[in-house]
């Protein structure tokens, strides 16, 4: 009886949601967006926070649910999907992709689930949008009847302010003495206390704020151990949610999603100051700047900089899902080098940044310049530990050379 109920209900899901489109038609939706979002975002800045306007386009035009499930009218689609859409909204806005990163993987990991939690997120309100932050020492959570009671301050929370739904890790201990057990919690908007701390130099609109959890109860379907985020099909989410995608491990994926919108920073970076280039004069020698070699060379180098990004974060999610396809999970070394490989894209997006910045001259330091503002979202979206180039890259060499994988979250 308990089979035929889930049944009824995977079908009732199938039945009751529209698909959201194709990964066609949504990021020819984020390209519509992108001289919108360029408009509103010296007004982000100023608020620090997503406008609504901008919240209720990215829940209509359904970009954040590139990676959802069908069944919930999703688009489901390959895992490069995300970096079209990123890279294309960071063109627009940094807050606002750096926000819908948020967004999509979250999104992502939901469907690792059970099907009542994933009927709870979505099954009134599909397109809504989940923020989180996976610190798991920051979160201390206890067992209690039905479910774990969870406590703790996190920072760096992006897109909290106009998310739905949001996700928190902590550490349960072990009554028995044993090692604390790392799991996963789903809260909705109102459960948390969100802490007005997000006064930051770059990325000022994306409402990275610090978050509050006092001791909220969690009912047990709500939450999921590390060990069902890792890849492969023990999660209970792949009990309704059959597609490949959902075989990947989400922590090897974050550095191509949050790179992605970096990625997306620095390209529009690029595409502004070569419109700005063909009308700009030097103000000491009378030249044009178009007529100078030097600029030319820096231009062509970030030019290239930012595909050689692209280029390597669509490389990267064709072998993933290349890899899941033919039944197989990435290796340690595999899913170190997709986090050392996203890290590096980021690199690549600032040094890109960096050669329009020093080619930009002193006029490149007003406020009122896009370039600025992007320029400082680089800045301090290239804090983030997935840019961290010396963490990465010291994981990958480790495990090529032969020692154990050190990240218990990989």
């Amino acid at each position: 009886m308990q089979q035929q109920c889930v049944k009824a209900t995977a079908h009732k899901a199938r039945k009751r949601y529209p698909r959201v489109g194709s990964r066609e038609a949504l990021v020819r939706r984020a390209e519509g967006l992108v001289p919108i979002l360029r408009q509103r975002a010296p007004h982000t800045d100023e608020i620090r926070r997503m406008p609504d306007d901008t919240r209720h386009d990215l829940r209509t035009s359904g970009v954040a649910r590139i990676l959802q499930p069908s069944r919930y009218g999703g688009c489901e689609a390959h895992l490069s999907g995300m970096v079209d859409i990123l890279t294309t909204i960071g063109t627009g806005c940094g807050s606002t992709a750096w926000c819908l990163a948020q967004y999509i993987g979250h999104n992502f990991m939901v469907a690792q689930w059970p099907e009542r939690a994933q009927e709870e997120v979505w099954g009134t309100s599909p397109q809504n949008l989940l923020s989180g932050i996976l610190i798991p020492l920051l979160g201390n959570a206890c067992r209690v009847r039905g479910g774990y009671v969870l406590s703790g301050q996190f920072p760096f929370v992006s897109g909290v302010t106009t998310c739905d739904w949001c996700l928190f890790a902590g550490m349960v201990e072990n009554g028995s003495g044993g090692k604390p057990e790392e799991r996963y919690f789903i809260l909705p908007q109102g459960k948390f206390e969100i802490l007005d701390t997000w006064d930051a130099v770059g990325l000022r609109g994306s409402a990275s704020h610090d978050v509050k959890v006092d001791n909220v109860f969690i009912p047990t379907h709500m939450t999921l151990p590390l060990k069902h985020l890792k890849g492969g099909d023990k999660s209970p989410g792949r009990k309704v949610n059959r597609g490949t995608l959902y075989r990947s491990p989400s922590y090897m994926t974050f550095g191509i999603l949050i790179s992605s919108a970096s990625v997306g920073i620095a390209d529009g970076i690029v595409r502004d100051y070569v419109e700005q280039v063909k009308s700009r004069v030097a103000l000491m020698s009378g030249q044009g700047l178009h007529d100078q070699v030097l600029q030319h060379t820096k231009i062509s180098e970030a030019s290239i900089a930012v595909e050689a990004a692209k280029a390597l974060l669509y490389r990267n999610s064709d072998e993933i899902m290349q890899i899941l396809e033919a039944g197989d999970l990435p290796t340690h070394e595999q899913r170190t080098k997709y986090r050392a490989a996203g890290a590096y894209a980021g690199k690549l997006a600032f040094q890109a940044a960096n050669l329009i910045w020093d080619a930009g001259g002193g006029r490149g330091v007003y406020m009122n310049n896009p370039i600025a503002r992007a320029y400082r979202d680089m800045c301090t979206a290239t804090r983030h530990f997935t840019h961290s180039w010396d963490i990465n890259g010291a994981t990958h060499g480790r495990v090529r050379v032969g020692l154990p994988l050190d990240n218990p979250a990989l």
